[in-house]
């Protein structure tokens, strides 16, 4: 399916590793210029130059989004370079594991800069260049704010800002001609996740007790899978959709997880 995305500016929050390097790959296989945004320069240029010598189109800004001011400069620097912005897709973030318990203020904030301030922070100054071209926000977020996970206050609460003000932006901006939606991650192997099963006991059968417990297919959603389901919605062939929170995860939310392979 042609997505109509040939030459549009989309910027990627955190598009250097994991599901946000799938967006990125997924973005230049329909022609789009995917813009990374994050901290890490070298990563990110890692990606752009691979996807130049694949023939693509891609740009990088090195930008640490827990300082505010950073999302501004970002922002700026795109409009710098090719005068238009597109799409928005924020992405970056990461589950800290800043519990009610183990917590404290200092850790609590912090983790809200790092998963979700930045999300308001890239739409509020995107949204003028959003405005002119009709473009679309997509929000990447998580099944922790449905299920609770434990030991995680502070993702929990950011992921479900990020749903919350998926359907106020949706609301607010109706009459812009700008779209915004988000898709809910549940259980996908990205670099951050091999992490976390490596720091516990038995990983090896706590990754397994995990994908039996996903029912279609007991396996784990792929990067590119989210990929594919993000770059659709941001795309002008989901025209009439907005204001939903799509569950990419193999029914692991909503269905019932006693069910057992056949």
């Amino acid at each position: 399916m042609d997505l109509r995305l040939k030459d549009k500016v989309v910027i990627v929050t955190g598009g250097a590793k994991g599901i946000g390097e799938g967006i990125v790959q997924v973005l230049a296989k329909e022609g789009a210029i995917p813009v990374i945004v994050g901290r890490n320069a070298a990563d990110n240029q890692k990606v752009v130059d691979e996807l130049v010598a694949n023939g693509g189109q891609a740009f990088q800004v090195a930008a640490e989004l827990m300082d505010p001011k950073e999302s501004e400069k970002a922002v700026n620097l795109v409009l710098e370079k090719y005068g238009r912005i597109d799409g928005l897709i924020n992405n970056a973030g990461v589950n800290d594991g800043v519990g009610l318990e183990s917590g404290d203020y200092d850790r609590f904030v912090a983790s809200l800069h790092k998963n979700v301030i930045h999300y308001y922070m890239m739409a509020h100054y995107a949204l003028p260049a959003l405005k002119k071209s009709r473009g679309s926000i997509v929000n990447i977020s998580s099944k922790v704010a449905d299920t609770g996970q434990g030991g995680t206050s502070a993702y929990a609460a950011s992921n479900g800002a990020r749903n919350a003000m998926t359907r106020e932006w949706a609301v607010e901006l109706l009459p812009y001609g700008i779209r915004v939606n988000a898709v809910i991650v549940a259980e996908c192997y990205t670099p951050l996740y091999q992490n976390w099963i490596n720091s516990i006991p038995n990983p090896e059968e706590k990754l397994a007790s995990i994908k039996a417990k996903i029912p279609f297919e007991q396996r784990m959603t792929t990067a590119e899978e989210l990929a594919n389901a993000t770059v659709f919605l941001l795309s002008e062939v989901s025209s009439h959709t907005t204001g939903q929170l799509v569950y990419v995860d193999g029914g692991y939310v909503h269905l019932d997880r006693s069910i057992s392979p056949e």
